[in-house]
Formats: C-alpha cells, structure tokens, sequence
C-alpha cells in the first residue's frame, strides 16, 4: 500500500489515476495511524510553498514526516519542501535536504517553467534506472531547487537546477511523473521498486 499524504496541495487526482494504472493499492489520507500502515510515500503537490506547509503543520505532518524510515517521493512542490526554505512567501520547509528555492529571473525568460525537458544524470541510482537521456518529463513550476551533493539529475531553464535528488529514503523530483507518459511510468515504476525492495513487502 502507497500512501499518498493529502495536504491540500493539488495534482492528486493525476496521482492516483497513475497508479491505478499501474494496479498499486494506495490510501489519501492526512491521518498519521493511517500512513504508518504503508509501505512508502507519495508527497504530492501543486501549489504555494507556505500554504502547504501551514497545513502540514495543521495537520500534525511535520514532525511525522521528518522521521518516516521508509522510501518517500516528492513530487514538484513536494520536491521543494523537502529542502530548507523558499524565497516563495518566505516559507520554511522540511529541512530534510540543504538548500534554498529561489524563482527563476523573468528578465530572462518566461515563468513558470512550462513544459517538456529532458534532465542529466549526474549519478547513478535505481530511481533513473531505464531512463534514457532523451526521455522527456512534464514541467510546471516557477521556484527551482539547487544543485548540490543530493542532486541525481539536473535540468537547465535559465539556469541550472536540480531536477531529481535523493537523501537516505527520501526521493523527489521536480516535474510531474504522473503526467510525464511513458518516462514518467517508468520512474514511478521504479520507486515502486524501491518500496517493494526496501521492507520486503507486497505493495
């Protein structure tokens, strides 16, 4: 069992129908006693920085989710707030992985970055497993990550930025694999994988 944890942030629906394809059992929920029965995390998240984390905190995550010990996946914002802070409403975030958000210049190009782009690898893991160079994923987001010592992949808009990172059991990546086709099957295929691996269970 997946569990996807429901903050009010969005893109949950594209979520689950990814996998209902994938025929994985999953349960959306804010409900800690809940997502302690799962066997790893999907952090979803469309939205704005501090609103998602004002209602982690009203919904008791935050502690919670700095101490889960099994393989969580964070998805676009989901991504973000595992890093420290963002320059987006001077919000806080998880603290999990170093680092600031920061938006991208729109005197150098138009944001949000909208759209198709591939990433490079920068290290090897069994997230990217499969996954070719020219794969392309599905972009949105205005606010991008550094690249730093738990960056996987990197993508370039206007600047370099971490695209896919990794810190002990927590993933994330900055585009939507759920909305990414075949490619984004195939990461999400891959985490799965992980779970499965990390406890021995049937997901």
């Amino acid at each position: 069992m997946i569990g996807i944890i429901n903050y009010e942030a969005g893109n949950i629906a594209s979520v689950t129908n990814a996998l209902k394809r994938l025929n994985v059992a999953f349960n959306v929920t804010n409900n800690k006693d809940e997502l302690d029965q799962c066997a790893g995390y999907i952090f979803p998240g469309v939205g704005h920085a501090y609103s998602a984390m004002k209602s982690l905190e009203d919904h008791n995550l935050i502690g919670w989710m700095r101490n889960i010990d099994k393989p969580l996946l964070g998805v676009c914002l989901g991504m973000q707030l595992l890093f420290e802070e963002s320059e987006e409403g001077s919000s806080n975030g998880l603290g999990i992985i170093p680092g600031k958000l920061k938006k991208f210049d729109p005197q150098r190009g138009k944001v949000p970055h909208m759209g198709w782009n591939t990433f490079t690898r920068i290290n090897e893991h069994d997230l990217l497993k499969g996954i070719k160079k020219e794969d392309y994923f599905y972009y949105v987001h205005s606010y991008y990550a550094p690249v730093n010592a738990y960056t996987l992949a990197t993508c370039e808009y206007i600047t370099p930025f971490a695209s896919v990172v990794c810190r002990n059991n927590f993933y994330g990546v900055q585009f939507h694999p759920e909305k990414s086709s075949s490619s984004g099957e195939r990461l999400l295929s891959n985490f799965l994988h992980i779970v499965k691996n990390w406890s021995s269970v049937t997901i």
